[in-house]
């Protein structure tokens, strides 16, 4: 094959991706502006005035702010010391607790939210026994509803994006460094302040703007959690659309949004190129503990991991299992149950079957796009450059603007897709192609040149080089990629909750409705409903997640 041919090939198939994004999300989001800043035919920019000269509105973006940047503090801090022990010592169950840390980050908002009502909520099993134990009439911890409880949730989420980031960097860093330095008395905190923290600069920088990222457009958490009382900038896009029905000002918020998130995907791509790929150097350092300090740190940092990770998820299992102290298992009954009898509602149970036929159907189709896009981004260039920020922008998009543009921009011949059942595949597979995207990079960018080099030397063509030596070496990157697409779909709430029907719910919409209402049946069922999501996404993501290397590697 020519070399203009194997241009105008790997120009149709880029175009495919960008067609994509071209239709379903740049189209829906010019036209949802449109609409709102311009109702009737006029520019009106009464949004942003007001943005400016409320001092609420204003509020809400110093708090939003605010909350980002605390909990990618606390993460941040807290994941230090897991990255030091990961990257130094080997223990029985590294590979395990690795794989583990990573479940909180596919499990959809609506489940840790129910996780940590379960547990520390009113009716959680922390206060239920403390007031059993001191015979209490009130619960003694109240944290639903305060800014501290949402902390915590941001924490428990991005804790292993932290992790993973920092231990895959510090692996690639050479030891000698800070033998050199202990050698010349450096010992300590000075070895942390002095050594450790700018080497570390390039990872830490990265994982913060990733975290303050997901803190900034956190919906679920918030606004089950929060509430209006602790609105941020995503629910106020939310609140503003759907309950007063105020475009303009729902539209200047979401600008202002993805502004800033597109200028904090642009730096987190070029601080991800800095970050090398390999990580066998890992293997080599790492050691058993020796020293009873050592022997204290890796206990102390598992005994944490485990802890923090596993507790909620075992108090959600234990009280979706619970009625009046026995077990029981009429919560899960119950979903096969449709008290209204209505042919516009439909037992819960049904949400599964839907949820894993469009995660499967995301999960083809984001794969497909993402590997294209991938090969597209590690080429040399500028447009290779703006493509990886590019490709980030759904992270940074408010999931109800985009929401709310398929309802409007997706009403009308050829797109007329509005009533139809395949507008949430789509929806969730721009949600999924960026976690595909940052699976199948570190794959490709860990191709030795050499290797291709070798293969042209052989004499083989542009298709065998990669049917025969890319493709496979980066099999693993497309099955976790593959893996994040369905989990992430399995758990994709924002836009769901304006595009899906009455008859077809997902199990995210359930578990918020169920949330929403009164009554211990629908607790519960929305707690054995969340059991059933977070087992579906852990056994797809923890089987698929043993491919990775070390268990760490670029997020």
């Amino acid at each position: 094959m020519t070399l203009r041919r194997r241009r105008l090939l790997w120009a149709a198939l880029l175009f495919v991706p960008m067609l994509f994004f071209g239709l379903f999300f740049v189209h829906p989001l010019i036209t949802i502006f449109d609409v709102s800043l311009r109702p009737d035919g006029i520019l009106d920019l009464s949004g942003f005035t007001r943005i400016v000269a409320s001092d609420y509105y204003r509020d809400t973006l110093v708090f939003t702010l605010f909350q980002a940047f605390v909990s990618t503090l606390l993460t941040v801090v807290l994941a230090l010391p897991g990255a030091y022990v990961v990257t130094r010592y080997t223990f029985p169950g590294k590979q395990f607790l690795l794989s583990l840390s990573i479940l909180p980050v596919v499990l959809p908002s609506v489940v840790v939210a129910a996780a940590f009502s379960a547990l520390l909520g009113a009716r959680g099993v922390v206060n239920t026994a403390l007031m059993n134990v001191f015979s209490l009439t009130d619960p003694p911890i109240q944290l639903e509803r305060t800014l501290i409880l949402i902390l915590i949730v941001h924490v428990f989420y991005n804790y292993a994006v932290a992790l993973r980031i920092i231990a895959g960097y510090w692996a690639n860093q050479s030891w000698r460094i800070e033998e050199a330095a202990r050698m010349l008395g450096c010992q300590g905190w000075r070895m942390w302040w002095e050594i450790r923290l700018p080497l570390l600069r390039p990872a830490i920088l990265a994982a913060a703007v990733l975290i303050f990222i997901f803190s900034f457009t956190s919906f679920g958490t918030v606004l089950i959690l929060g509430g209006l009382r602790f609105a941020t900038v995503e629910v106020q896009i939310y609140y503003q659309a759907m309950n007063v029905f105020n475009l303009p000002l729902a539209a200047a918020l979401a600008l202002v949004q993805m502004s800033l998130m597109f200028a904090l995907m642009w730096v987190y791509s070029s601080l991800q190129r800095r970050i090398p790929r390999e990580w066998q150097s890992a293997q080599q350092v790492a050691r058993p503990a020796r020293t009873l300090r050592e022997k204290w740190l890796v206990g102390a940092t598992i005994a944490f991991m485990a802890l923090f990770l596993l507790t909620p998820l075992s108090a959600l299992v234990y009280r979706s299992l619970s009625i009046g102290g026995q077990l029981s298992f009429d919560y899960y009954t119950m979903l096969t149950q449709n008290p209204r009898q209505s042919i516009l509602f439909v037992p819960p149970n049904y949400a599964i079957g839907n949820s894993l036929f469009f995660a499967f159907i995301t999960m083809i189709i984001a794969t497909f796009l993402g590997l294209i896009l991938s090969v597209a981004i590690q080429q040399p260039g500028r447009f290779a450059r703006f493509l990886d920020a590019f490709v980030m922008i759904p992270l940074a998009t408010s999931a109800v603007t985009l929401g709310f543009g398929y309802l409007v921009g997706l009403d009308e011949p050829p797109l007329a897709l509005r009533g139809s059942w395949v507008i949430l595949p789509i929806a969730h597979t721009l949600v999924a192609i960026p976690f595909v995207v940052r699976s199948i990079l570190p794959a490709l960018r860990s191709i030795p040149p050499s290797v291709q080099d070798a293969a042209v030397v052989l004499g083989a063509s542009a298709a065998q080089r990669w049917w025969r030596i890319d493709l496979p070496m980066i099999s693993r990157g497309l099955a976790v990629g593959a893996a994040f697409g369905f989990t992430a779909s399995m758990g994709e709430f924002g836009a769901s909750l304006f595009l899906v029907r009455p008859d077809t719910p997902t199990i995210p919409t359930v578990i918020f409705r169920l949330l929403s209402q009164p009554g211990a049946s629908n607790y519960g069922q929305a707690l054995a409903m969340s059991v059933i999501l977070m087992v579906v996404c852990g056994i797809g993501f923890l089987s698929v997640e043993r491919l990775r290397s070390a268990g760490m590697g670029e997020f």
